[in-house]
């Protein structure tokens, strides 16, 4: 496998780039990519704030080049039947979801922005997906908490569904907790998102990214989704500075 010194030299001899960098660094670095008609496999989430998700969905429009993102739950099979078969059958009028660990605990190696920015950017978009994905799109949020301790949401969906989530990195529980649950009048469906990722989950994202690529279909975690779940996350965010 070739090594290349500057990223441009590495555009010039690809198809596609994956990353794999802080939020904050991909937006420009993406955007260089999809300005030279490259496509894209983004980090989650796709950028440290809003402006930059803005600037790189522009990007991505702009260019029209293939966009997908890394939001690992969604390739699981198993996650795949739970929204496809056990969401439905319940009906859903409500949910919770949980992402708890000791991740950013004390003497735990974690990236430095994981460490200044906390869960909520962590993580926060893989529970909103799942949860937006099982109960229909986010339209409002209101949170409260600390993000680098405890935080909690409220999130609408349209249609009149409501459900709660916490999330922490300041709990070294085990095993650690990565979780939704979906009631409604057909009863309740539940997901393990921790147990159901595996080998084979990015095996098909990675699968998926290249037929994608080969192909020139738009995928449908792509860096649309990517800015909508930043906007809820933004929205979460301003809400915790606000009220804090």
């Amino acid at each position: 496998m070739p090594v290349f010194h500057h990223y441009e030299e590495l555009l010039d001899h690809c198809d596609a780039v994956a990353f794999a960098v802080p939020p904050a660094a991909q937006p420009d670095l993406a955007s260089d990519a999809v300005r030279r008609a490259k496509a894209v496999l983004l980090e989650n989430p796709i950028a440290g704030d809003l402006a930059g998700a803005e600037q790189l969905a522009a990007a991505v429009s702009l260019s029209g080049v293939v966009s997908q993102l890394a939001l690992t739950w969604r390739y699981a099979p198993a996650v795949r039947q739970f929204l496809t078969t056990a969401v439905p059958r319940t009906r859903p009028m409500g949910g919770s979801g949980r992402v708890v660990s000791g991740a950013a605990s004390g003497g735990s190696s974690v990236s430095a922005w994981r460490r200044e920015r906390g869960v909520l950017l962590d993580q926060g978009p893989n529970l909103v997906d799942l949860l937006d994905a099982a109960l229909g799109r986010v339209v409002g949020v209101r949170a409260h908490g600390d993000p680098l301790g405890w935080i909690g949401l409220l999130l609408e969906h349209e249609g009149g569904r409501f459900s709660e989530a916490s999330l922490s990195a300041a709990v070294p529980v085990e095993p650690e907790r990565a979780e939704v649950e979906i009631f409604g009048s057909g009863g309740a469906a539940e997901i393990d998102c921790a147990a159901a990722v595996g080998p084979d989950t990015f095996e098909t994202m990675f699968r998926e990214f290249a037929d994608a690529v080969a192909h020139g279909m738009p995928h449908e975690l792509d860096v649309h989704r990517g800015l909508r779940l930043q906007q809820v996350i933004d929205a979460a965010e301003t809400d915790v500075i606000r009220s804090g």
